[in-house]
């Protein structure tokens, strides 16, 4: 039974990442920890090889259908991946209890961000001449180094940031920044696998059947991106991050509120 739900899990970790460009990925490491028992730190690791195949599936889907920005996506994820090889780094200084209390609050606020993110993002259309240009700003580039730092340390690939980040600051129409962020969020996970590998144990059978499951989920989810209700779809993901950045304070609590 434990299989099966860390099956469904990994589907519906894919099918999120597809419908809204990030999100899903926070639900990767609570999987392996508290469904498949793994070390926080091995689940934290395990993440991001999950998080990086499985985006760069449902970028190719977005690709076909026109919906990447490739300057925006490399300019981004270049920076976002010194960040997320520096988040690493600092995350040997911290336990495994702390690295999933520092999830929790980034669920917390991620759930913020799908409850309180403003229509106007929703309704955008306007196009960017120089989305480079526009991506060179410090306000951007500050976000995408945050995003970076954030990988390395909690495994997260950082679109429900790199999302509002595109839309807001680089002046990305909404459906092109999903689809780019999903390339963001490849190339920030394979600076994290580097920083993780040297000194992480990493199964990598699991990481195999259940990146294959996620990246069926991606698949069918940008599938349908454009026929799903994405308010709907955002407040109920919201809602479940919420109860499980709850259990995860919960659990740790020892460590974090000593």
């Amino acid at each position: 039974m434990i299989l099966w739900a860390a099956a469904v899990a990994a589907l519906c970790i894919g099918v999120i990442l597809g419908l809204l460009g990030g999100g899903g990925s926070v639900l990767s490491v609570p999987v392996f920890v508290y469904l498949l028992g793994f070390p926080a730190k091995s689940a934290v690791a395990m993440s991001m090889p999950v998080v990086g195949v499985t985006s760069l599936f449902g970028a190719w889907g977005q690709w076909r259908a026109g919906n990447v920005e490739w300057k925006s996506a490399i300019t981004f994820g270049l920076v976002a991946m010194v960040g997320a090889f520096g988040g690493t780094r600092a995350a040997l200084y911290l336990s495994g209890a702390q690295q999933l209390g520092l999830l929790a609050l980034v669920m917390s606020a991620s759930a913020g961000s799908l409850l309180w993110r403003r229509p106007r993002l929703e309704r955008q259309r306007v196009e960017t001449e120089t989305a480079t240009g526009s991506m060179l700003r410090p306000a951007v580039l500050s976000a995408a180094l945050g995003v970076g730092i954030m990988t390395g340390l909690v495994g997260i690939g950082g679109g429900f940031l790199i999302v509002p980040a595109l839309t807001a600051l680089g002046h990305v129409p909404i459906r092109r920044a999903i689809g780019t962020s999903l390339v963001v969020i490849a190339m920030n996970a394979a600076s994290g696998v580097a920083g993780y590998a040297a000194h992480t144990d990493i199964d990598w059978r699991t990481v195999a059947w259940f990146t294959a499951l996620s990246s069926v989920g991606i698949l069918a989810g940008s599938r349908f991106s454009h026929r799903v209700p994405a308010a709907y779809l955002r407040r109920g993901f919201a809602y479940l991050l919420l109860g499980l950045a709850a259990f995860l304070f919960w659990q740790n609590r020892a460590v974090l509120l000593p």
